[in-house]
Formats: structure tokens, sequence, C-alpha cells
């Protein structure tokens, strides 16, 4: 029983659909449009407008002017209908969900996913008491 405590723990390797990390970075983004969902391809198909592609030359800029080793400076943005790309990976975006920039950092498990997903718009709901005209029989509690 010695030999299997010591036993060193290998991480499961990250690979979508079938693909690992190192080369889904390497891909042209039509092998890319390929494996993804039939809704992302889509939008892919029909043409990265400016606004996105504006968001990935900031992303590419916060990623080149970061330190060795550090995490890049974080990018706002309100494009929550984004898709995910590889390129994506390791940067902080700022996802506006109506009120505040929640700050997100992109992982591999990510892809393929839209960036309204990490960036919840309402605050689910804490049930409490009943309040003022919850029921018909609120109706009747004296106003003290």
């Amino acid at each position: 029983s010695d030999a299997t405590a010591h036993k060193k723990r290998t991480f499961r390797k990250f690979s979508y659909r079938g693909v690992d990390l190192e080369q889904l970075l390497d891909i042209s983004s039509e092998e890319f449009m390929k494996m993804v969902t039939c809704r992302a391809r889509r939008k892919f198909k029909r043409g990265l407008k400016r606004k996105p592609m504006g968001l990935i030359k900031k992303l590419r800029i916060a990623k080149q002017q970061a330190p060795e080793n550090e995490k890049p400076a974080a990018v706002k943005t309100h494009l929550r209908s984004m898709i995910i790309v590889p390129e994506m990976i390791g940067s902080i975006i700022g996802i506006y969900n109506g009120k505040t920039f929640n700050q997100v950092e992109i992982k591999p498990e990510m892809i393929g996913h839209y960036l309204g997903e990490f960036s919840m718009t309402y605050k689910p709901v804490k049930h409490g008491r009943p309040g003022m005209g919850a029921t018909h029989s609120s109706r009747f509690i004296p106003l003290k």
C-alpha cells in the first residue's frame, strides 16, 4: 500500500473534442470553426465584426504587455455574446452584467461557450418571509 500512497498524481490532460490544447492554439480559425457547435459555427461563418475583433486585439496587447509568468491586465467588455476561442485562454476579461464588470479568467474548459455565461445578470433569489401582497390572506393583516 506504500507504493500506491506515494504514486504521483497525474492531472487530466485537457482536450477539446479530442484535440489537445497545444494543437488547438496552432490550428486555423477555419479548422476551429469545424469543431464548435452549429450555433457558434454560424456566428463565425457570418464573420467576426469590428467589435469582437477589437476585443481580441486588446486581449493580445494585454498579454504582450504582461510581465513574464504573470496574469495580463483585465480588459473590460460589454460583448456577452462573444464566443470564447482558444486564443483568449489565460486572459482576464471584465464581463459586463448590466451593472458591474465581473472579472473572469479564461480557462481552457470555457472554449466554445459565450462570455455572458460566466457573468450572471441577476442575483439568485433568497426566499424569506412572504411580503405584503404575496397572498390574498395577507390583505387582512392589520397595518401596525
